[in-house]
């Protein structure tokens, strides 16, 4: 019996910090004195944009478009249209090149070599951006005061691009939600933030060598490359100023299929947790423990379930842990709101919260299609984001 009971206190202290991590690490945020930064300015670095498609290519005309306005000169954008139609890609400016893969690649860590290798020059930096995402004109000057701060890798923000349904709105809340612990907190108390899949660049050294020989199939590379880039305990930047509006998801059928692939990574490459928790024992790197704790976090609706189910079952064994679940849900609203309200939220997301319920039933039916996720969720259309992230 003894045994049982400390494989059940076990068990909740594993689900449970999950609740109170980010308001912890909102504390050591708030407590921590921020650097002052003087930000030189070196001339303009080469960059590539490689912008991935699959099987349509409706939007690329104003992703391009988009990226052409950029406030910028030293770059080339690289349009890899994998099993698409390209008749209808017609540009005349010179920075733009079209790629178009003689056999299918299906995969995102693919296209990007493709285009790697096929580079007209050589470019200083890449940056990845989706097929349906608008970037912000000074996109590219953002990325470069953290790269010139010596950073390698650099994580921009995700803005919505749409409101227009409730699930546009809570998608929202959730990539507000990460990008403020995941992103700027994460980073900004000494760890990494974690990658989206879009909006982020790197160094071209730094990215052949995280991904160069690993073919990474299905979704989840985001996952794959920060593992690899942790892996060498060098620490992933975050700007809040380097802004990509991505397209987020309108219809509950495009949610159950996209969160069954992002909960299909996280079932994948967790284990890459347990890799940088020893890994930072060995380094004594405060980077990489903060970030295997991260990467073990299992997607929120799951650890919000198991939190209830542990709450209901010490109704029968204990009220004051029961007491002690009840703080530990009120300490992660609290966390969520903060995040929300210390982000420029619109008030559609506000008022989409109280739909949550609904979102996560939809959560859970993605739950129980994620071991098939991959058969149908590699092309992404029109309203559905290609990120990887969880």
């Amino acid at each position: 019996m003894a045994v049982i009971n400390t494989l059940w206190i076990i068990f909740q202290v594993l689900i449970g910090y999950n609740l109170v991590l980010p308001i912890v690490l909102y504390l050591f945020y708030s407590l921590k004195r921020k650097p002052q930064v003087l930000l030189s300015s070196p001339a303009e670095a080469d960059y590539a944009i490689i912008v991935t498609a699959y099987e349509w290519v409706t939007a690329i005309p104003d992703v391009v478009a988009s990226l052409l306005k950029l406030n910028y000169s030293n770059y080339l954008i690289y349009v890899v249209a994998d099993k698409c139609d390209i008749s209808t890609l017609n540009f005349e400016d010179e920075r733009v090149v079209i790629l178009r893969p003689e056999e299918t690649l299906a995969g995102n860590v693919r296209s990007h070599f493709y285009a790697i290798n096929r580079f007209k020059r050589q470019h200083d930096r890449l940056t990845i951006i989706d097929s349906d995402n608008l970037v912000e004109p000074e996109y590219l000057n953002e990325l470069n005061k953290m790269f010139n701060q010596g950073f390698e890798a650099v994580q921009g923000v995700r803005e919505a691009k749409n409101l227009d349904t409730t699930y546009a709105c809570l998608d929202a809340a959730r990539d507000i939600y990460y990008h403020f612990y995941d992103g700027k907190i994460l980073f900004q108390v000494g760890s990494s933030a974690t990658l989206a899949g879009s909006g982020m660049a790197f160094t071209t050294q730094l990215y052949r060598e995280s991904l160069e020989n690993r073919d990474v199939s299905g979704a989840g590379f985001d996952k794959v490359l920060q593992a690899a880039i942790l892996s060498r305990n060098k620490r992933i930047a975050f700007t809040g100023k380097a802004i990509v509006w991505d397209e987020k998801t309108t219809h509950s059928d495009q949610l159950v299929k996209q969160r069954a692939r992002w909960i299909n990574t996280w079932f994948k490459y967790f284990g890459y947790g347990f890799t940088l928790l020893l890994k930072s024992v060995k380094n004594f790197s405060l980077n990489q423990f903060i970030f295997g704790l991260i990467l073990l976090r299992p997607p929120l609706f799951i650890f919000l379930i198991l939190a209830l189910f542990c709450m209901f079952i010490n109704i029968f064994i204990s009220w004051a842990a029961v007491a002690v679940w009840m703080l530990g849900f009120l300490l992660f609203v609290l966390g969520f709101y903060i995040a929300l309200a210390k982000s420029d939220t619109d008030k559609r997301v506000w008022q989409s919260l109280i739909n949550i319920p609904k979102f996560i039933y939809f959560q859970i039916l993605s739950l129980l299609k994620a071991r098939k996720a991959n058969q149908y969720s590699v092309a992404t259309r029109g309203s559905q984001s290609t990120t990887d992230n969880i």
